[in-house]
């Protein structure tokens, strides 16, 4: 366990400049470096009497995973005390300004677009390279969705959240404990919950993955009108999803798809295979042009929403 009394108190090194929004278990900052100036985000989470046994798990998983371009990056946990209101526990993190790919794919279709298949391979392709560094680290995810795969305004994708990853070990190469969220949870990590001789691998976060790349495509997962307790009896026993609308996409995007969401999770492609997919090796010898054309649609589409919350406040605020 983690004792509060030894972490370092995050005033002597960060500031907060502003709110950037609200995570899972509290609320999330932009902070700056009071020695040299540079930006991080931070989960602020208050009042906090202990660690919380997710928390320390995405600290254990974070302190000591390699750095890798496409996996948020891990400046410290921090404790900040106060005996009156309760203390703090900073988490500080990379800072991917650019919005996570639910909001961007979110804002394109309230204007009537959609994500270029370019695009969303390139996206696909970085969340890949970001989940191949975890399995071979030993590490499965079990929460992979559009809104844990941030975005830098230079382009740039990452992995985050790990409060329910899992980390395996030489005598333990697969889990039995039923995490994640349940429209994009697989069908064997589900099964755990009723059958407790059920086991999985990291191949879950393929299918997380390949739900993902419908949300890319449709803005939601499928199921997402539905209760999530009944989704959890529903993708067992469904067919495998697809697009809304297969017919409007390219083959290679539906057939990579596909090959996320064979249900028989031991005929279901590793993470490394799927790098190999036609869909995503188009990225190969385009990244930079790609990564460029991501990066100004992030512009343009903060752009678009600081135009409308300027619009709200004159209408509104004045």
């Amino acid at each position: 366990m983690i004792g509060l009394e030894s972490l370092a108190d995050p005033s002597d090194t960060w500031e907060i400049i502003e709110t950037i929004g609200k995570g899972t278990y509290g609320k999330v900052y932009k902070v700056a470096n009071k020695k040299d100036g540079s930006l991080a985000a931070v989960k602020i989470l208050d009042p906090v009497s202990d660690v919380d046994e997710e928390i320390e798990a995405e600290y254990n998983i974070l302190q000591f995973l390699p750095n890798h371009p496409n996996v948020v990056r891990f400046y410290g946990m921090f404790y900040k005390a106060d005996q009156y209101v309760g203390g703090q526990l900073w988490l500080v993190l990379e800072l991917c300004n650019g919005g996570s790919v639910t909001e961007l794919v979110k804002g394109l279709l309230k204007c009537g677009r959609r994500l270029d298949e370019a695009i969303i391979s390139y996206i696909l392709y970085g969340a890949l390279l970001g989940l191949q560094h975890l399995h071979n680290n030993r590490i499965i995810h079990r929460d992979v969705k559009g809104n844990n795969i941030l975005l830098t305004t230079e382009g740039g994708v990452k992995l985050v959240d790990f409060g329910v990853s899992a980390q395996l070990t030489s005598t333990r190469l697969r889990r039995n404990t039923s995490v994640g969220t349940p429209f994009w949870m697989a069908p064997e990590v589900i099964a755990c919950e009723q059958q407790y001789d059920y086991s999985y691998d990291a191949r879950c976060d393929v299918w997380s993955l390949g739900i993902t790349a419908i949300e890319l495509g449709d803005g939601d997962p499928p199921l997402f009108d539905m209760h999530p307790v009944k989704t959890l009896f529903k993708i067992p026993r469904n067919p495998p999803p697809t697009l809304l609308h297969p017919e409007k996409w390219c083959r290679g995007f539906n057939h990579f798809i596909s090959q996320c969401l064979i249900k028989d999770f031991e005929k279901r492609p590793s993470v490394t295979h799927l790098l190999e997919h036609p869909f995503i090796k188009q990225v190969h010898g385009k990244d930079m042009s790609l990564q460029k054309q991501l990066a100004e649609l992030i512009q343009e589409q903060q752009q678009l929403g600081s135009a409308a919350k300027t619009r709200y406040c004159v209408r509104y605020c004045m």
